[in-house]
């Protein structure tokens, strides 16, 4: 029996053929019993690694894929046919992923080009629905749309605090006052294709509120960037639609209940000397409760579009709250980094409960 002693499984074959043991006889037996039962025992570990490592890729491909789209509730046209005024752009919708270098928080994020129909995506609460919803706009500089990093993630953290989130995929390129690279010249079309779209989606929220579950006097406006000017415009727009009347969505109050402009543009003039708002912007007592957020190294949108706008809303009697913070940059949107600045989303959640949106 020495030839055995250390054997493995596979030289058990050899041994029985060389001894002229067979598999029952009592000598051998135990050793190839405790030989195969240890194969067995290595066989089900192996089984389960491989099994536990399929489920955890099942698990992430379930978030990172299937989640997002199952959040998704509802996707409606803005308009029932074409939207007003001319097609702004004869290329087709398509989307595109930053490259590293533009990478936020080291990821790349994706933005949307030329959008001529644009939508409505209903978000609901993933837990309790407190009533409130929030009308996104995501930046872009009226050129392009942020549509993750100031659009579904926003969302994705609105619906976690009961909030529904509204995302609207507004027209671009040439919606808004913006830079134009081909003229190398600043626009500013009037009527503003991006303020029709807000204009229509506030409306059309509005009036579809209980079939979305929404208290229709706590519907507010969020906005990045070119969409933080949008937010600003369609809270001192509202009182006549800059379009023909398309059906009874339009005789529905657009006017927002709040409005939370983030790092936003297009706000402030530098006349003689002065610090001053921009003059399509008429702050009035009517204007919505505001909430401001902006960074001093902020090299794309001056820190002076967030105050002018504050110093307006203030000599209005609006009530507004700005938080203004050395480090942060621009177009960071939810994502963290080392900044306190991008710990913003709990300072909004905070002012929420302060103008009693939340309990």
């Amino acid at each position: 029996m020495a030839l055995l002693e250390g054997a493995n499984l596979g030289d058990s074959y050899s041994a029985e053929l060389a001894t002229g043991y067979r598999w029952g006889e009592p000598k051998l037996r135990p050793h190839i019993e405790r030989i195969l039962e240890q194969a067995t025992k290595e066989e089900n570990e192996r089984l389960e690694q491989l099994a536990q490592r399929f489920l955890r890729t099942l698990l992430l491909l379930l978030f990172f894929v299937v989640g997002p789209l199952a959040a998704a509730q509802t996707e409606v046209p803005l308009w029932p046919g074409a939207a007003p005024g001319p097609r702004l752009t004869k290329d087709s919708e398509q989307v595109t992923t930053t490259g590293p270098d533009h990478f936020v928080a080291g990821r790349a994020w994706n933005y949307i080009q030329n959008v001529s129909r644009p939508t409505l995506t209903v978000y609901s609460p993933t837990g309790k629905n407190t009533g409130a919803a929030v009308l996104v706009f995501p930046g872009g500089g009226y050129q392009i749309l942020a549509i993750d990093l100031e659009g579904t993630e926003v969302c994705d953290w609105l619906t976690s605090i009961g909030v529904t989130c509204v995302l609207l995929k507004y027209r671009v390129p040439h919606s808004g006052p913006s830079w134009q690279r081909d003229c190398n010249c600043r626009i500013n079309p009037k009527p503003a294709p991006a303020l029709q779209d807000a204009q229509r989606a506030l409306g059309l929220v509005r009036a579809r509120a209980r079939e979305w579950h929404i208290d229709p006097h706590k519907i507010g406006v969020l906005g990045f960037s070119a969409g933080g000017h949008l937010a600003a415009a369609i809270s001192n727009d509202f009182h006549q639609r800059s379009y023909a009347r398309v059906d009874a969505a339009d005789t529905v109050s657009c006017r927002p209940d709040f409005a939370v402009p983030i790092y936003p543009g297009h706000l402030w003039t530098f006349e003689r000397g002065r610090l001053s708002l921009n003059p399509d912007i008429h702050v009035t007592h009517e204007t919505p409760p505001t909430f401001l957020l902006q960074a001093e190294t902020d090299s794309v949108d001056n820190v002076n579009q967030a105050l002018s706008y504050y110093i307006a809303l203030k000599d209005a009697g609006v009530p507004v709250e700005m938080h203004l913070y050395r480090d942060g940059g621009h177009a960071f949107g939810l994502r963290r980094t080392n900044d306190p600045i991008t710990e913003w989303p709990q300072l909004v959640e905070r002012w929420f409960r302060t103008i009693g949106l939340l309990p």
